[in-house]
């Protein structure tokens, strides 16, 4: 496993991290305690030092089973959660001391810790990112000692770019994988410029880039993948990415030429986003052991040359731009 700062906070994280909301088991299918806790324990056999969470996966059961793994497995494992989904409505107004103040204590009891190491905002309107009041929260529970440090999980490229004009927030989680070049062209050299860590988040776009999913593919109706492919429950960016299927199944056949012998369409995915060095961690997830192990190893490939870097973005160029790059 290899490691990398996150953004100024001394910390050094695994480059492929375990992103928790399939265990939460409210948006993934079915899902089963025991093999949910197996998966964690892999994930830190494996070198990942940072998991993934928030409070609404599984309505914080998520985050109740990372603190039983963490009771078992005391060490530096960097645990990051989110606020503000649990708003009803999810209104800029409700961003708010007492709100955001009750979602921390929340996830304190969920996590049975006495300070959450990375507080973020949980995909916000765009219009808290003009109210630098919000952050000033953040900043106070920071000097409460209830949160180590802050960041934002975003939808689009300019929330990202707004976020990180506050000098405290010290990680941006975006969505960033082989159908998502935005970030790359106009988010990747700012967040540099201010040292600011960046979590991939969906880096295998809902399991498109995983190769295992066809067109006769179905999901459970508790999937998101069968409920919300376009928008219908949440931002349409969240599921495949916000690719129309048939295009994005045709886009990941033609990637599979690209992928080396003996590796698998999804650990090729997880290398290409790692090419990037602004990138501190990518976060699948994973609800087996076995899902999690193939993940790390991602982290030990060789990297791509350019030919096959061109070739992808060839790919990205001529199916996957003309229906995602402007809208996120």
């Amino acid at each position: 496993m290899d490691y990398r700062d996150l953004g100024r906070t001394g910390w050094q994280i695994s480059t492929i991290g375990f992103g928790a909301w399939a265990i939460g088991g409210d948006a993934w299918g079915k899902t089963d305690d025991a093999t949910s806790l197996a998966t964690i324990h892999t994930a830190i056999d494996a070198g990942v030092n940072f998991i993934d969470t928030a409070d609404v996966y599984g309505d914080g059961h998520s985050e109740r089973l990372i603190a039983q793994v963490l009771r078992e497995r005391p060490g530096e494992i960097v645990v990051a959660t989110k606020a503000g989904r649990r708003l009803n409505p999810h209104t800029a107004a409700g961003y708010n001391r007492e709100n955001l103040t009750a979602f921390v204590e929340r996830s304190l009891h969920n996590l049975n810790t006495e300070a959450l190491d990375l507080l973020q905002l949980h995909c916000p309107p765009t219009d808290v990112y003009s109210m630098p009041e919000v952050f000033e929260v953040l900043d106070n529970l920071v000097r409460a000692g209830k949160v180590r440090y802050y960041g934002v999980s975003v939808e689009r490229v300019d929330e990202a770019l707004a976020a990180i004009e506050y000098p405290n927030v010290q990680s941006v989680q975006i969505i960033f994988n082989l159908f998502r070049y935005k970030p790359i062209e106009q988010f990747f050299a700012a967040a540099k410029a201010k040292r600011v860590g960046i979590l991939a988040r969906v880096p295998l776009a809902s399991g498109l880039l995983s190769g295992k999913i066809s067109a006769a593919t179905t999901f459970e109706a508790s999937d998101h993948r069968n409920y919300n492919r376009h928008g219908e429950s949440f931002d349409q960016g969240e599921t495949f990415s916000g690719v129309d299927y048939a295009t994005g199944l045709q886009a990941v056949e033609e990637l599979h030429a690209l992928v080396p012998i003996d590796v698998s369409m999804a650990q090729f995915a997880l290398r290409w986003i790692l090419m990037f060095d602004a990138v501190t961690t990518a976060i699948p997830g994973a609800k087996t052991p076995e899902q999690m192990r193939a993940n790390a190893a991602a982290a030990e490939l060789a990297p791509l040359d350019a030919a096959t870097m061109a070739q992808a973005q060839a790919i990205y160029d001529r199916l996957i731009r003309p229906l995602v790059h402007e809208r996120w």
